[in-house]
């Protein structure tokens, strides 16, 4: 039997487009032959699985959870994508996102990139993610991860529709006295997108954008010189209670803003993140 190298599966993953987990599975079965484990591949019908890498994976669902230790809670909320809602809805599909949150929960994960390198059983996630890009006859991959913790946190998990799992997670880190509306922030987060907690927390480079452009605004706009200033920080200020959460007119009751619910309540808002399907980073793998 022929050693299984790492160069042996590099050679037969180039030249089938198999997964690593598959050429692997393939090799030992064939005893390290090459030609006989190319002919495992195809007979699995798992020879395209790389192919599938070229092809965008912006459906999917988002697995969320809060566990508890040493008196402090920690919400995780993670993305798996595929290609179409009837991928994403099914059960098998929700059952491996929910394994792959486990997985980083696991491995205490704080980016996505340490969510892909967590443990799976005898393998990675991210092989376990190629293995099931063959499964399902997708191409499969990770999205968005997120992690607040706090001393109380709530997770709320919005569906589109009854039928398809969710598709928006909205995760919200609170003191005691603000878990009391804790919900009523998270369902305000998943609805208005909250970009930033206060205004404190918008980057500099950011305001002064916003700053410039309000400015050139008002000039193009005939606006008197010495008004101008006054314009600008009242265009700046609708821009903070656009994207700031504890600034934002409550949904329920516009004549409260979110920050005053948590005054109402003597509580504080820590941290907040939002994930929502296909909404992160463009997908690198897509052509």
């Amino acid at each position: 039997m022929a050693a299984i190298t790492a160069a042996l599966i590099k050679q037969v993953r180039e030249e089938t487009g198999a997964g690593m987990m598959d050429v692997k599975k393939a090799l030992t079965e064939a005893e390290g032959d090459v030609a006989r484990a190319k002919e495992i591949i195809r007979a699995k019908g798992i020879q395209a699985a790389g192919k599938r890498e070229g092809r965008k994976a912006q459906e999917g669902t988002i697995s969320s959870k809060v566990v508890e230790a040493n008196g402090e809670q920690t919400g995780y909320a993670v993305e798996l994508n595929s290609e179409t809602d009837f991928v994403a809805k099914t059960p098998k599909f929700v059952e491996f996102s929910d394994e792959v949150l486990e997985y980083a929960i696991k491995a205490n994960a704080k980016s996505a990139e340490e969510v892909l390198a967590s443990p799976a059983k005898d393998a990675t996630v991210k092989e376990a993610v190629e293995e099931a890009a063959a499964l399902f006859g997708e191409h499969v991959k990770i999205g968005q991860f997120a992690t607040i913790s706090g001393p109380r946190v709530e997770v709320y998990a919005h569906k589109k529709s009854a039928e398809l799992p969710p598709s928006i997670v909205a995760m919200i880190a609170t003191d005691e006295a603000g878990a009391a509306v804790a919900h009523e922030a998270a369902l305000q987060i998943s609805a208005m997108g909250a970009q930033w907690l206060t205004r404190e927390d918008v980057p500099a480079d950011i305001v002064e954008a916003e700053r410039r452009v309000a400015t050139e605004k008002s000039l193009a706009e005939g606006k008197p010189e010495q008004i101008v200033p006054k314009i600008v920080e009242g265009r700046l200020n609708a821009f903070f209670k656009e994207t700031v959460l504890l600034e934002q007119p409550y949904v329920k009751d516009p004549s409260k803003t979110v920050g005053d619910l948590f005054k109402e309540a003597n509580g504080q808002a820590l941290a907040f993140a939002r994930i929502e399907v296909g909404k992160g980073a463009a997908d690198e793998d897509a052509e």
